[in-house]
């Protein structure tokens, strides 16, 4: 990675679930983009603490966050942590967790769980960073949704109800805050390269499945990313923007 713009230099970028790959590459999109990036994670605190390390070592400005995304408490003191050193101006709600089942195998807590992290684990941090940020005049929101929020997935009831909802929830807030230059939007990835991917879809299904006969990257989702944080995407909000290689 090389620090070769500062588009962002002065925000303060908070990405959730960054120790997973499409997290990881997005905040050192963000980083190489100047953005301090505050790297969250909870079940897996190595992870942020070497890409902080990694993102440092390249000239940028990152830090670890570690708390869990479940709990309200947590994530209000994690917040209230995180405003002390000023407005995050960039939320980047990526956290989630899949367990699948078809709806009448799945359990109770297989609903919820993935209910709580992708949805309201949405509104634990972007709640109490929003007035500050509000304050400032300029924030991006961006939440990754999913394909299966646009056309279902079988066995992903629960997963498919939490990123619909956030697809919602995007178009809502961004009335709330255009006005104060504040763009909220969806990123609806579908399969993007990653270990959890390559175990699910081998390439004869992926080419079945994709018109463009592959996966993804994390960094083409993130480069979407970086331009939806930038000064250039001012105008875009309330979107909901695919990037799937022409499933739908």
């Amino acid at each position: 990675m090389t620090l070769d713009g500062k588009t962002l230099a002065g925000k303060r970028a908070l990405i959730t679930g960054a120790s997973g790959s499409l997290g990881a590459a997005i905040a050192t999109r963000l980083a190489r983009d100047g953005a301090t990036v505050l790297l969250h994670a909870n079940s897996r605190p190595e992870a942020v603490e070497q890409l902080a390390a990694s993102i440092i070592a390249a000239g940028g400005k990152a830090e670890s966050v570690v708390f869990d995304l479940r709990s309200d408490d947590d994530a209000r003191a994690a917040c209230e942590r995180m405003l002390e050193g000023g407005p995050v101006q960039i939320i980047v709600n990526n956290a989630g967790v899949h367990d699948d089942a078809v709806l009448p195998g799945m359990r109770p807590e297989q609903w919820h769980k993935v209910i709580d992290v992708s949805l309201n684990g949405f509104f634990r941090v972007t709640q109490p960073l929003l007035l500050p940020m509000l304050r400032t005049r300029w924030g991006r929101i961006l939440n990754i949704s999913s394909v299966a929020s646009l056309t279902g997935n079988r066995g992903q009831v629960n997963y498919a109800a939490a990123k619909g909802a956030l697809n919602s929830a995007t178009k809502a807030l961004s009335l709330e805050v255009a006005a104060r230059g504040v763009t909220v939007n969806a990123i609806a990835p579908g399969i993007i390269a990653s270990p959890m991917a390559d175990a699910v879809f081998d390439p004869a299904m992926i080419a079945q499945m994709v018109p463009a006969k592959r996966p993804g990257t994390p960094d083409e989702v993130a480069a979407l990313a970086g331009f939806l944080a930038s000064a250039e995407a001012a105008y875009i909000t309330g979107q909901i923007i695919s990037i799937n290689g022409g499933m739908i």
